[in-house]
């Protein structure tokens, strides 16, 4: 089975280019470092020949007061990916009568779906976004069966951008089966800025069978520390607690991820930083006259169709890194200041702009 599934491909590193600082826009990447506090609380941190708390019990005491809820209801996880993995193992699979639950997302979606999806021995149906990169509701609820166990909701999606809103997210989450598990993916969350958003903890808090997704690997820039986790209800997580991997986070993780939240009006800042960044890009390429999905993420998409592998290849000759997903589109990271302008550079001689299909 394993070896009919996709391969993870992370986004390349920049190739040297004479004369040009190199930067990596390929993998959503926070360009920021860390805060200094949290950058001082790694360098203090002596104890790595102990186990880390398996239940992060700082981190999800820390997590209850910042987001109001239960400490009781937060798994942690190695990313929010570690924590997705965990949902993915407690709630599909095989059937006594050797068929696969179903797990439905849209697509393209993040890539790590369909991965995570198989290795639980579960089937994947995907339901293709619309042709503003947007999540396409109502076909996903008429792809619901007998067997969905679970429902994969990414806002903003990850790689095209668009949030999903709190309205139609609530109206979905009403349509679906109480039974089926409704997993709202928030990995870029800091970054949203459309007030029309869903808020997956409020939605978690009216409906026992949502769970949300967060990670401080984006916003904290914390990606290469792996801390994430799940917010649900009891009826949920206590469930999950059992398939959750023991030692997952790290002490330094931990610490790391509690400082942060600890100063995160300083995280603000830097997102902030990014956003106005992000909306510069944004109205650049729109300035180009080209088609740009609404993007709430740190990242923009381009659908590029055919000609993303060329434009990548440009892009590689100006020392900066995309992330091109075969013949459907690039993404591009919002990075440094100066990576950001000379990408729109590329974009300004490029002569083949993204299609709206």
């Amino acid at each position: 089975m394993v070896d009919r599934l996709p391969r993870y491909a992370a986004g390349k590193p920049p190739v040297a280019v004479d004369g040009l600082a190199s930067y990596k826009l390929s993998s959503n990447e926070n360009p920021l470092p860390p805060i200094p506090a949290v950058v001082e609380a790694i360098a203090a941190q002596t104890d790595f020949n102990r186990y880390p708390d398996p239940l992060s019990t700082k981190l999800r005491t820390a997590l209850a007061g910042f987001l109001d809820v239960p400490a009781e209801d937060i798994v942690t996880g190695a990313g929010s990916l570690g924590a997705l993995t965990q949902l993915l193992t407690t709630f599909a699979g095989q059937n006594d009568d050797g068929k696969p639950d179903e797990v439905i997302y849209a697509w393209r979606s993040f890539e790590a779906y369909p991965i995570c999806v198989g290795l639980a021995g579960a089937e994947s149906v995907r339901t293709p976004v619309t042709a503003d990169g947007r999540h396409d509701l109502e076909a996903m609820a008429a792809a619901v069966t007998a067997r969905t166990r679970v429902i994969l909701l990414c806002t903003p999606n990850n790689p095209t951008g668009p949030i999903l809103t709190a309205e139609e997210t609530e109206r979905f989450i009403k349509a679906v089966p109480s039974d089926v598990v409704v997993v709202i993916d928030e990995a870029y969350q800091e970054f949203v800025r459309a007030e029309d958003a869903v808020d997956g903890i409020r939605m978690y808090r009216k409906y026992p069978n949502v769970v949300v997704l967060r990670t401080f690997s984006k916003a904290h820039g914390l990606a290469g520390l792996r801390v994430g986790y799940s917010v649900s209800q009891p009826q949920l997580t206590q469930h999950l607690r059992v398939a959750a991997t023991p030692f997952a986070v790290s002490q330094i993780a931990e610490q790391a991820a509690v400082v942060s939240l600890q100063n995160f009006g300083q995280v603000v800042e830097r997102v902030q930083s990014l956003v106005a960044e992000r909306d510069r890009v944004t109205a650049g390429l729109r300035d180009l006259g080209w088609f740009v999905p609404d993007a709430q993420g740190n990242f923009v998409w381009l659908d590029l169709g055919d000609d993303s592998a060329e434009f990548a290849q440009l892009a590689g000759e100006r020392a900066l890194s995309v992330r091109a997903f075969g013949n459907e589109g690039v993404r591009v990271s919002v990075g440094e200041v100066e990576a950001n302008t000379r990408f729109l550079e590329l974009c300004k001689v490029y002569t083949k702009p993204p299609r709206r299909s």
